[in-house]
């Protein structure tokens, strides 16, 4: 027999279950996109990296590696080799003050050898992200394709959310 907890309600979800509408723009196709647990992101831009990047735990000797961008092939995809690539989004997450946001990518890339790296989008963020592709092999990759999924885990409210470098990027 399982005890309930008395301050859990009887349909309890750690997913944000409220409306995406609410805290994302810019998408390409909002409905389309709309998943049952997550919001499908779509790929506005693919950088290649130039340079060294150093980090340090301050940040107070932090420096990224410049980012060239690629040019679409017909105006309409980019021919990817193997390798790694950023990846700027098209839509504009603002993370609620209750929740953390957790990319994944799409079962798609997978199947064809390839996936996306993001990190957690903490509580507060607001901006249109980057994620990381790697591809293990040459994929074709078109624009506005939907590429990677992020989750709102629901957590304790911030009173204050994140304030980091990377806050408001590329809106």
């Amino acid at each position: 027999m399982t005890k309930k907890h008395p301050s859990i309600e009887h349909e309890f979800s750690a997913i944000w279950m409220d409306d995406f509408a609410d805290i994302i723009k810019d998408a390409v196709d909002f409905k389309k996109q709309a998943q049952v647990n997550g919001f499908d992101l779509s790929i506005k831009e693919i950088f290649s990296f130039k340079g060294e990047g150093a980090i340090d735990f301050d940040n107070s000797k932090r420096v990224l590696p410049e980012y060239e961008p690629l040019e679409l092939v017909d105006r309409e995809y980019w021919q990817l080799e193997p390798g790694s690539y950023v990846i700027r989004y098209n839509e504009i997450v603002s993370v609620p003050l209750n929740a953390v946001g957790i990319i994944q990518s799409r079962s798609t890339m997978l199947r064809m050898g390839a996936m996306m790296v993001g990190a957690w989008w903490d509580s507060g963020y607001s901006g249109r992200g980057q994620g990381l592709l790697i591809a293990n092999r040459p994929i074709k990759v078109y624009k506005n394709a939907r590429v990677a999924q992020i989750v709102f885990i629901l957590t304790k409210k911030a009173d204050k959310g994140y304030e980091g470098k990377y806050q408001n990027e590329a809106k």
